[in-house]
């Protein structure tokens, strides 16, 4: 079925209007920058509907704030020790701007701190003493005053560094918003040698760059909006710039390449601009739908920030695509025969003339001698991802010489008991007030339970006691002696609500640790405390809950990529049998992606400073993306092979034929990914690096050991069976208006079968 003519008049408009779409573009330019300078409302990113979620609601409910809304604030001296008056008048001076600040609803220092926490909140061999800080409102709102508060925070006498998830996640955005400008400013250059390589003019090369940052600045400035009204995660900027620079520069290559080849011919400008988006314009649409089906992937994870990364991703592509056919063919449009201006001399980098159809013939004569060692190389490169630890993003993502990290290593070195890991156990009771004999028997029983778990150091709970035994602390709790009555309400203040009590469970390790895990795990078994229920949060329990809830929609998101995948690979070829190739080398070339993270940021190899579990997020994100971006390469060399054998009937020289004709052009587009993905994977925050890494690492795979050597080894292996399908789905295809593959060839096609066979 021939397609529309819908491309050619959209070139043809292009040139009529050339100078109105231009105009609407640099519109939409201006728009985009003066939301960008608007800024949004980033966040970390969270899981809804989880146990941990609900257990910070009750904790929130409690303290009356969220946990996350508090930043805690390390003075040091190297000289004066915390209680001296120096230290103390310096420190309170410093957090006096504090005291008045609508933003803030709570400030405590050592010396107005409750008895039971001031030990923790100072320590004199050290110099150091902690501020708590806590910020008014939801986190959003408290994250977005964050920045002003700190600027408020000075001493001329002590060094301030203020930690926390606030003070981390602005720091992490500030070292987000550097990566990005450096990797740009690294992969643009790249990608415009390679383009250099490719049209050898200068103009040819710089206009696909021009139209890959026009897509990434109208895509970011979206998300930002975005944000505004759905939870995005600082590193959805990030991945949405890496993905769209990529994609728009290849959308750009694609038409460019065909336009100059139509004038080389002896086209005139103007049609040659009509039959280059005739002939391309199907493939850059196809390939942007490809890539956004596999974004759709992350639809499957509402109720987390990977929804909102998947739009992202969606939106920035949608305008790769819509610039590429727009913007470009108007700047065509005004350039003319000037697209050729400033010519380089011809350097003889790439394969001479029939390199290609050789290495496919040279393949396909030793196929099986191929084929097994080029899958125990990928499937090697897989098996790490075997040992695949799971975590969220932390402080320590940071370098140690940024504040939020410095301020980490200061409490896990000189305040042991604010920096050791926290689990936080949450008991609900069906009324008030939560405080009852049996009750404080129950939650007694509750701590002396926990106290006897590997790992766990202390339990923090004003039902917790090492001098009373049940009896006496049900008696001093209901009763209190007068001598202790303000300790016990104090007490009370940080653990216990109207209907909830709160217990801190201290641990010896760190949050993604096994060992914190089986007590999370342990403590989730028997949730019945007398007639209330335990409910369990903290880090650790947020990362258990996190990577559950992406384990248990991968499947869903996995059978829809491939599903659709394969759907659409049998309505444009007719085949059943190359969708699923092409769906099982997919998959191939990403697990061997996957299997390098594992090896290198998991388990620190290639000098990785600090090897830590993999985001969580990021294998599914990679999937999506990857899945997408390697059915493009797929639709563009099959379906040429597809066109050689309709022509021919024979099998391999159908093969040597497509890829002779694809393969040019995928290595030219794969070496631009390459080139951008590998200039993010320079970042300082682990996520970025190890995101650049192995999609750039997985574009590679996909264009060398898959399209080259799998490709034709396969194909050569299974001969006319490639293009079976059965007859009631070949019906049915026919019926939703595909034709038939090989039309009126299926008598040559059956001629030379015996030969083909033979080959």
């Amino acid at each position: 079925m021939r397609p529309l003519n819908v491309f050619a008049a959209l070139g043809s408009f292009a040139h009529r209007r050339r100078w109105a779409t231009l105009a609407v573009s640099g519109l939409l330019l201006l728009v985009s920058v003066a939301t960008l300078l608007n800024g949004g409302r980033l966040t970390g990113g969270t899981f809804d509907d989880t146990e941990s979620e609900r257990a910070e609601t009750l904790i929130a409910r409690v303290l009356g704030h969220p946990t996350d809304t508090t930043v805690v604030v390390v003075f040091h001296s190297d000289t004066l020790e915390p209680w001296s008056a120096t230290f103390r008048d310096a420190l309170k001076a410093s957090l006096a701007p504090l005291e008045g600040d609508p933003r803030v609803i709570s400030v405590i220092r050592p010396d107005n701190a409750v008895t039971a926490l001031v030990p923790a909140l100072t320590n004199a061999r050290a110099h150091g003493a902690v501020a708590l800080v806590t910020l008014a409102g939801d986190f959003k709102e408290a994250l977005s005053a964050f920045p002003e508060v700190r600027r408020k925070l000075e001493s001329p006498v002590l060094t301030i560094a203020c930690t926390g998830r606030l003070a981390f996640l602005d720091d992490l955005g500030q070292v987000l918003r550097h990566d990005l400008a450096r990797a740009e400013i690294v992969s643009l250059p790249l990608a415009l040698l390679v383009l250099l390589v490719v049209f050898r003019t200068v103009v040819a090369a710089a206009l696909p760059i021009g139209v890959g940052g026009l897509a990434v600045v109208g895509g970011i400035a979206l998300v930002v909006a975005l944000s505004r009204v759905a939870d995005v995660a600082e590193y959805t900027i990030n991945v949405c710039s890496l993905i769209g620079l990529g994609v728009a520069i290849d959308y750009s290559l694609f038409i460019l390449s065909r336009y100059r080849e139509e004038m080389d011919a002896g086209l005139a400008p103007p049609r040659a601009l009509v039959r280059a988006l005739e002939a391309t314009g199907p493939v850059v649409c196809f390939s942007g739908l490809a890539l956004t089906t596999g974004l759709a992937g992350l639809l499957f994870f509402h109720g987390s920030y990977l929804a909102a990364m998947g739009v992202g991703g969606a939106i920035v592509v949608a305008l790769a695509v819509v610039f590429a056919l727009t913007f470009l063919p108007a700047l065509l449009a005004v350039l003319g025969p000037r697209v050729q201006a400033l010519r380089l001399p011809r350097i003889p980098l790439g394969p001479a003339s029939g390199f290609w159809h050789r290495a496919a013939m040279a393949v396909m004569r030793h196929p099986v001698l191929v084929l097994v060692p080029t899958l125990a190389v990928l499937v090697a490169m897989g098996l790490p991802f075997r040992r695949l630890e799971m975590t969220s993003a932390d402080v320590r993502v940071l370098d140690a010489g940024v504040e939020a990290r410095r301020g980490y290593d200061v409490l896990q070195r000189d305040f042991p008991e604010l920096g050791a890991t926290r689990i936080t156990v949450a008991v609900s009771f069906p009324s008030a007030p939560s405080l009852d004999a049996e009750r404080i028997g129950a939650l007694y029983d509750l701590g002396k339970r926990i106290e006897g778990f590997p790992h766990v150091t202390k339990v923090q709970s004003i039902v917790s006691s090492e001098d009373m035994g049940r009896e006496d602390l049900q008696s001093v709790l209901l009763s209190p002696p007068p001598m202790m009555a303000d300790l016990i309400e104090e007490g009370k203040k940080m653990t216990v609500g109207a209907d909830v009590v709160l217990l801190y469970v201290l641990l010896d390790v760190v949050p993604e640790a096994p060992a914190a895990q089986k007590v999370v795990a342990a403590l989730r078994r028997d949730r019945k405390v007398g007639d209330g229920t335990l409910w369990v949060g903290g880090r650790t329990a947020q990362d258990m809950d996190a990577t559950e809830f992406v384990r248990a929609r991968t499947p869903l998101a996995v059978a829809f990529v491939t599903g659709v995948t394969f759907l659409t690979l049998f309505l444009l070829l007719g085949s059943i049998v190359l969708p699923l190739k092409a769906v099982a080398m997919n998959l191939l070339s990403v697990a061997g992606s996957f299997g390098a993270l594992v090896w290198v940021f998991q388990e620190g190899h290639l000098g990785l400073a600090e090897p830590r579990p993999v985001e969580h997020v990021l294998p599914i994100l990679l999937f999506c993306v990857l899945f997408g971006i390697s059915m493009d390469y797929e639709v563009l060399m099959l379906s040429r092979i597809q066109e050689s054998y309709e022509r021919s009937g024979d099998n391999t020289l159908a093969v040597a034929e497509g890829l002779e004709k694809t393969a040019g052009l995928i290595t030219s587009a794969a070496s631009i990914m390459v080139a951008v993905f590998a200039a993010f994977a320079l970042a300082r925050v682990v996520l970025v690096r190890a995101v650049g890494f192995g999609m750039a690492l997985a574009v590679a795979l996909d264009a060398t050991l898959v399209r080259v050597l799998l490709v034709p080894a396969t194909m050569r292996l299974f001969g006319r069976l490639n293009w079976w399908a059965p007859a009631p789905l070949l019906w049915l295809r026919a019926a939703i208006g595909f034709r038939a593959v090989g039309g009126g060839v299926e008598v040559e096609a059956r001629r030379h079968s015996q030969r083909d066979e033979g080959r």
